[in-house]
């Protein structure tokens, strides 16, 4: 939340580019052609259009909340609403066997939405290039930022869809449609980090404003894709390979990021999830939002505004995104304040008696808990819209307050303008603690874990009812260097990204990145089906399931030059 615009986003006139006919008698407002665009002000306006474009995706075209693509779609949530004809595309996600190309709300509107903000990205970087350093002294800068941000945007369409078309700047109308999506996995992901290496090379360790990227946002984002990239995958999607050189490299990004000293955990998990403490310590990268800005409605995420309790009368609507009750389980503890590694989805777990993980109730809306950290209103199983279908619980991290100034509400949907965090901290020591393990140098993964549980082990102070008490009996520890064995290490890591970004999105990409999602998600259900029946027909398939189909309008468009994902 922001009062005063900190990357000011730039009114319509820059959001919209055309070359006018002579026969035109007059410019339309809000149009600009390429004439207009040579004075270094508007086109460090274009650099601040990219920004704003990877901000512009919406509730049933999302690219920055993964909710749907990677929290439902995993073992974290239900879809939630009312009943499962309520967006069932989301429905269809969720059952994984209902996924068509055709599926145009959700599978093509993200695919153009990503599109769009790459066009944004390329339309800024030839407009920088046609500036020299003498009039426009940024420009290797604002280059670096555009390469960051297109990046940003492919990364997250091979995520999503894996074989895509990728082109840069210099690809003319004509020359995109000749682009197809066939390269292999490992061209795509090279191409992808030159973008960011790019960026390495030309961007400062410190920028003057808060929202732009920096050198250690770029290398942290490499390493990521390096990460995902070390998981070699065939063609049908099945890891074949784990490669240990970009494993290492890995290991150096994510080095030059921690040993920087510009970043740390904050003290408590929930600082990145309030409008209050966002661009903290452990915000390395975020996508800018803001309210009070001399906007009518501000510069706000509505990609989540599905996602609050419906029967809480400060909402209303609309009770989408309910955690699963294997997550619930997942966050219980054994008394070494461990995870229940082996026996956590049994039963239903009774959080009156058993210990668990305090994330526990950062995440998940629970009767009678403290909800969003407001204490005079305790979460009521009254809330939830739809109970005999997706059972009682809720989620709650991008969730706000009605009474928080970052909290708007359009007609029945909400947004906010908390920042979008897109590189944490947590993540790079994470990532980090992961290629040590794969490497089979685990004991230097030990540390990093447990930085990680420590500080979960301390966000508890927000939980407290008003009576100073607490709703759940909170018990995580860190782990022992006994028994830390290459094995241990790896489910211990497994387990700590589940519960650190629960409901966040990363779960589903993380399975399959390991290459147990259809072990994973078919256990899963088998058991959860018994006590949520509208899973009953859900299975995942291997070699198809991994990633969204290439919407056929795309195909079709491009007169079948793209190719469609194995199995649909």
């Amino acid at each position: 939340m922001k009062n005063k615009i900190i990357i000011t986003v730039l009114a319509s006139s820059l959001l919209a580019f055309s070359s006018c006919e002579n026969v035109l008698e007059y410019t339309p407002k809000g149009v600009l052609s390429s004439s207009d665009l040579t004075s270094p002000t508007a086109v460090d306006g274009l650099v601040t259009s990219a920004y704003a474009a990877i901000g512009n995706g919406d509730m049933i075209g999302p690219i920055y909340s993964m909710w749907a693509y990677g929290s439902v779609r995993s073992d974290d949530a239900y879809k939630g609403g009312g009943g499962t004809g309520d967006v069932g595309e989301i429905d269809a996600l969720e059952h994984y066997n209902l996924v068509t190309p055709s599926m145009g709300a959700f599978v093509t509107r993200t695919w153009q939405n990503l599109f769009k903000s790459i066009s944004r990205a390329n339309v800024a970087i030839r407009a920088v290039n046609n500036l020299d350093e003498t009039s426009f002294p940024n420009k290797k800068v604002r280059l670096g930022e555009l390469k960051f941000l297109r990046a940003h945007s492919y990364f997250t369409m091979k995520l999503l869809y894996k074989n895509i078309p990728i082109f840069d700047e210099t690809a003319t109308e004509e020359d995109i449609l000749k682009v197809s999506n066939t390269l292999s996995n490992e061209e795509s992901w090279n191409k992808i980090a030159a973008d960011f290496q790019f960026a390495i090379d030309n961007l400062p360790t410190n920028q003057p404003e808060l929202g732009r990227a920096n050198k250690y946002a770029a290398q942290a984002y490499l390493a990521k894709l390096r990460l995902f990239q070390a998981y070699e995958q065939d063609a049908t999607h099945k890891v074949t390979n784990i490669n240990k050189t970009r494993l290492q490299e890995v290991v150096t990004l994510t080095q030059s990021v921690i040993s920087s000293g510009k970043y740390r955990l904050s003290k408590d998990i929930g600082d990145n999830f309030l409008p209050e403490t966002e661009n903290g310590p452990e915000s390395i990268f975020a996508i800018q939002f803001t309210v009070n800005d001399g906007t009518t409605a501000g510069r706000m995420s509505y990609e989540d505004g599905l996602n609050y309790p419906h029967g809480a009368p400060q909402y209303g609507c609309c009770g989408f995104h309910a955690g699963s009750q294997n997550l619930v389980n997942a966050h219980t503890t054994d008394a070494n304040g461990w995870p229940n590694f082996d026996t956590f989805n049994e039963g239903i777990a009774d959080l009156s008696k058993q210990s668990v993980d305090p994330r526990l109730d950062h995440t998940v809306g629970i009767d009678g808990h403290v909800y969003k950290y407001d204490n005079t209103k305790l979460f009521s199983n009254s809330w939830v819209r739809d109970p005999g279908v997706y059972g009682n619980y809720h989620t709650m991290r991008f969730q706000q307050l009605a009474s928080s100034g970052s909290y708007f509400k359009l007609g029945p949907f909400m947004g906010t303008a908390k920042n979008y965090d897109v590189l944490r901290y947590d993540d790079i020591l994470l990532i980090q603690a992961e290629a040590y393990i794969q490497l089979g140098e685990q004991d230097k993964a030990l540390p990093l874990i447990n930085q990680v549980r420590e500080r979960a082990a301390i966000s508890t102070e927000r939980l407290k009812k008003a009576d100073g008490t607490f709703s759940s009996n909170y018990n995580v520890k860190p782990y022992s260097a006994t028994g830390w064995t290459k094995d241990f290490a790896f489910k211990a890591l497994q387990w700590e990204r589940r519960l650190e970004f629960a409901t966040e999105g990363p779960r589903f990409f993380d399975l399959v990145r390991w290459g147990i999602a259809e072990a994973t998600l078919n256990k899963y259900i088998d058991k959860e089906k018994t006590r949520r029946t509208f899973l009953a027909t859900a299975k995942f398939t291997a070699g198809r399931d991994e990633y969204l189909p290439i919407p056929q309008a795309e195909i079709t468009f491009t007169n079948g030059l793209y190719k469609q994902n194995p199995g649909y």
